[in-house]
């Protein structure tokens, strides 16, 4: 287990603790089940950022505070160098670095993803959360399904679509993909 990972999953319990919220209730909130959720607190297991966003909108928390420890400052603009985003755990072999931590008051969290490419058999896995997200891809292509929908990206484009239904990307071609990852 990472430093990292469960200093986020100690924030998140004494968060959800300081609330008054239950295991079971915060789960039902951000639609998963209750024994994946207390793997996330655990720390047993990576927290998705999408998972880490939704708790963090129903404790009114900041999803700053439970990344980093630390509540964001800054209400009239931010910069984030590059490379220099709040890296953020949410697959093994994808990289997250959240991009505007330190604005206070965020409508949405922006996300830098890079996906590795992957071979055909291993596949992607799904994900859904609340909300709604917006992908722009930056470089490579990227094989997007949603809801049982095959989307192929090429640099430039965008998807823009509700993710509570079951979304995945992968990395075609054998090559790496970036994209711009915007979750309201």
């Amino acid at each position: 287990m990472s430093t990292q990972r469960n200093e986020i999953a100690e924030r998140l319990r004494e968060r959800r603790e300081l609330e008054g919220i239950a295991p079971e209730a915060l789960a039902e909130k951000i639609m998963i089940p209750v024994a994946e959720y207390l793997e996330y607190e655990d720390g047993s297991k990576d927290i998705p950022a999408s998972v880490l966003h939704d708790a963090a909108h129903v404790m009114g928390a900041d999803l700053t505070e439970l990344l980093t420890g630390e509540a964001p400052r800054l209400k009239i603009f931010t910069v984030t160098r590059a490379g220099k985003g709040v890296s953020v755990e949410r697959r093994k072999d994808y990289r997250y670095l959240n991009l505007a931590t330190n604005f206070i008051g965020r409508k949405a969290d922006v996300f830098e993803v890079s996906v590795p490419p992957e071979t055909e058999t291993e596949g992607a896995h799904a994900n859904a959360h609340p909300g709604q997200e917006m992908d722009y891809l930056l470089e490579g292509r990227l094989l997007v399904n949603i809801h049982g929908n095959d989307l192929i990206l090429e640099p430039g484009d965008c998807v823009y679509f509700d993710a509570t239904h079951p979304h995945s990307m992968r990395a075609l071609d054998g090559k790496p993909a970036r994209f711009l990852a915007l979750i309201i």
